[in-house]
């Protein structure tokens, strides 16, 4: 059987919490002695190393260097692929009992050093030390879940009933070959690590392209596995995206993506990539993600989950709460909770404890709220927050406030696009069925939550709200933090390509082709 890992909330339920953090603690002394390490790229189980190079900073103190990685060419990706595509009929015909036994025993591992790993990611992306664990945890829960999951259906491999006794038939499904990896800085450790496994796992090859902001993360996992695996199943290729991602995407040998990213990144990948013929395109690309919170509401437990939704690691989130729709009558009332409770956040070093809200990702992201600021103050109504944070401490980190906006039109760029900062905007509306369309007014589909004590209301939310992973009532984040397994994680619309959840039960036939078998006698 699976069980998730659940590290913090284990020791919430335990009453552990002391221990949590002093376990974290040691783990920060113990990597801070490891930073600044020129790091390889791997290629056909070989260490690259490069005279072009580029550093890996922390965003809470850019003066911090974590790492310094290769900026590899095309020529060396291509060679990444070629030994992915070399390496695949071995890995291929490895039994998946063998394969499970691979990544269960890795997952075993991640677990032993998952404080190191937690701390490594929350200097590496700014993920507080609780967002950082879960990161963690959910790699471990992916690997496992997934090896489950294979185990379970005993290799996707069924016997099918044929009314000729002369003719035995099944049904095998089966890898396709050279699988391309391209993951998001915002969970360098769970999505890349999720979206590898299921490629490995499955018996195709990887080659594995990094966020350039937080390579580390994925760095390690491929580290601890490389051993167990055949010379070239999977390829580490670090370096910019319109180099080393492009080379992937665009390459013949390439039999499949597995991507997550912003949707016009995407879009554009998939449409390259199946130019010329019909390949597998995984993609996760984002949300605009909606709360109603209606006049039945505990607006106590509203405020609380939308705020925890909407700035929970700087809005950085493909599911984080970035518009509100709020009932007139109460919307004064909600307003007001709301704004109390999120100038209460810690702002900080993510890796000290009581910080809730740490940086922004970048210098880009950081221009893109003073865009948006600048945006919300010529259109609508900024009620809290708005400005970057630039004392002492804080100077050579990326730190903005949490933001609400109000009184923009509906139809604004700020209420539309997805802007990945801790940037709420605020609506109000009159009656139930115009909140449900002003939610579904969006090009994705992502997350979304409701606030009501209202059964009925809660039933046609979940009939009519057009997203794949929703909730009701959830005041520890109205729209984040799905648990693999318990709450697969899928979009609609403009915000997935296949329909298919992340750590649910039909994640792994993504990767994976049928073929029927007939033996006659």
């Amino acid at each position: 059987m699976f069980e998730n890992e659940y590290t913090w909330g284990n020791a919430v339920s335990q009453g552990k919490e002391n221990e949590f953090h002093l376990k974290f603690e040691d783990a920060v002394k113990s990597i801070k002695q490891q930073f600044g390490k020129n790091y390889p790229a791997i290629i056909g189980g070989k260490q690259i190393f490069s005279d072009s190079t580029f550093d890996v900073t922390s965003p809470s103190d850019t003066r911090i260097v974590l790492g310094t990685f290769p900026k590899l060419t095309i020529s060396q990706t291509n060679d990444a692929i070629l030994s992915a595509k070399n390496a695949f009929p071995k890995w291929a015909s490895t039994s998946y009992q063998d394969r499970v036994k691979i990544f269960n025993q890795t997952a075993d591992e991640f677990s032993k050093i998952k404080f190191e790993l937690a701390a490594w990611l929350s200097f590496e992306n700014g993920k507080t030390r609780v967002e950082a664990m879960g990161d963690v945890d959910e790699s471990i829960d992916f690997m496992r879940f997934y090896s489950y999951q294979l185990e379970k259906n005993e290799g996707f491999c069924k016997q099918t009933p044929h009314p000729n006794p002369h003719e035995k038939t099944r049904t095998v499904l089966k890898p396709y070959g050279v699988w391309g990896i391209i993951a998001p800085f915002n969970f360098p450790s769970a999505i890349a690590i999720g979206m590898t496994t299921g490629a490995l796992l499955t018996g195709n090859t990887a080659v594995l392209k990094p966020a350039s902001a937080a390579p580390i993360s994925s760095y390690f996992f491929v580290k601890n596995i490389l051993d167990k695996l055949p010379e070239g199943a999977i390829n580490f290729v670090t370096g910019e995206g319109n180099t080393v991602g492009r080379a992937i995407i665009e390459s013949q040998d390439v039999e499949g993506i597995a991507f997550t990213g912003s949707r016009q990144v995407g879009m554009t990948g998939l449409k390259k990539f199946t130019e010329q013929t019909s390949k597998p395109f995984i993609a996760e690309m984002g949300g605009k993600n909606p709360v109603i919170v209606t006049r039945n509401a505990n607006l106590d437990k509203a405020s609380e989950g939308v705020m925890r939704a909407a700035f929970g690691f700087g809005g950085q989130k493909c599911s984080a709460c970035s518009r509100v729709f709020v009932q007139k009558d109460i919307s004064e009332q909600f307003l007001k909770k709301l704004t109390e409770k999120s100038k209460s956040l810690k702002i900080g070093m993510p890796w000290n404890a009581d910080t809730f809200l740490g940086p922004v990702i970048n210098k880009e992201a950081e221009s893109k709220f003073e865009d948006a600021v600048n945006l919300a103050k010529k259109d609508g109504k900024i009620i809290l927050g708005g400005q970057k944070i630039k004392n002492s401490e804080y100077e050579h980190g990326f730190f903005v406030e949490p933001t609400i906006v109000t009184d923009l039109p509906q139809d604004h760029k700020l209420v539309t696009e997805e802007l990945f900062l801790p940037f709420l905007c605020v609506i109000t509306y009159d009656n139930f069925d115009e909140a449900i369309k002003l939610a579904n007014k969006t090009e994705y589909g992502l997350t979304a939550g409701i606030f009501s004590d209202d059964s009925k209301q809660i039933d046609e939310f979940f009939e009519k709200i057009q997203a794949g992973t929703v909730y009701a009532n959830r005041a520890s984040s109205a729209t984040t933090a799905a648990l693999v397994q318990s709450q697969p994680f899928v979009g609609w619309k403009s915000s997935g390509t296949t329909g298919k959840a992340a750590g649910g039960e039909n994640y792994l036939q993504q990767f994976l082709r049928s073929q029927t078998q007939t033996l006659c006698d």
